[in-house]
């Protein structure tokens, strides 16, 4: 698949997600601006597409996955009867919005109480220019153990992604920042990210933030992809219904 069908790809669910960043009252001044930034890059890769007489692919509808995640990095009880897989893109101003806004209530209820297990995979778009750099990173940070520590930095500051930012937030946390420079620089887990990539584009995640959400299973999960940044209730609402069996 070819970039500017990517693009096309993730267009309509940011789109479908700009109404409820509207209506959400929180959202400040700057969130907003980076979420309209956002869809004027989509927008003008639109219009090249149609300068080019392309037509937009239809955005694919509800669909189950199954995930192998052994070896993902992984918070909560390995035991929990159920599982959440997050594909994010550190650089995307709606995955900002998920870990500001939901990500720790759902971590407090469900996470800390052993009800819920959640899993970390990427998906760096190619119009964000540090995305690819941030997931590397994470990656590189979990060799010295502070893979979830650097994700929430990462997670809640998508506009300080540059090497010099990555290598003070290292230092921060106490790392070894000459090998995890020396890790994230030399690329080696740039063919990993992009294995989780094309896994998410396997089953039809076409925006992010997108998740699998289910019953856990022996090594993964078994449950329906959700795509967006979706308030707490809807997230609670699939829970309920994995839990349920139906």
């Amino acid at each position: 698949m070819n970039r500017i069908a990517r693009y096309l790809r993730y267009a309509a669910p940011l789109v479908l997600l700009l109404p409820l960043a509207a209506q959400d009252p929180g959202i400040t001044r700057q969130q907003a601006d980076e979420i309209l930034k956002e869809l004027r890059q989509i927008r003008q890769l639109l219009e090249k597409q149609g300068e080019k007489g392309g037509a937009p692919s239809q955005p694919a509808g509800p669909s189950r996955a199954k995930l192998n995640l052994e070896g993902v990095p992984m918070l909560g009880s390995k035991d929990a009867p159920l599982t959440m897989v997050e594909f994010t893109d550190y650089q995307c101003p709606f995955c900002q919005n998920f870990h500001v806004k939901t990500f720790g209530e759902l971590k407090k209820i469900y996470i800390d109480t052993g009800r819920l297990r959640f899993y970390s995979k990427d998906m760096p778009l190619d119009f964000h220019a540090n995305a690819m750099r941030a997931a590397q990173a994470a990656r590189c940070a979990n060799e010295q153990g502070q893979f979830w520590t650097l994700r929430e930095i990462m997670s809640a500051n998508p506009d300080k992604l540059e090497m010099d930012y990555l290598v003070a937030d290292a230092a921060s946390l106490k790392m070894k920042t000459d090998i995890f420079q020396t890790c994230v620089e030399s690329g080696k887990y740039r063919e990993a990210v992009q294995v989780d990539v094309m896994e998410a584009m396997k089953i039809g995640a076409n925006g992010t933030p997108s998740f699998v959400v289910g019953k856990s299973t022996p090594d993964g999960v078994d449950g329906e992809l959700m795509v967006g940044a979706m308030p707490l209730p809807m997230f609670e609402a699939k829970l309920k219904e994995a839990a349920s069996g139906k």
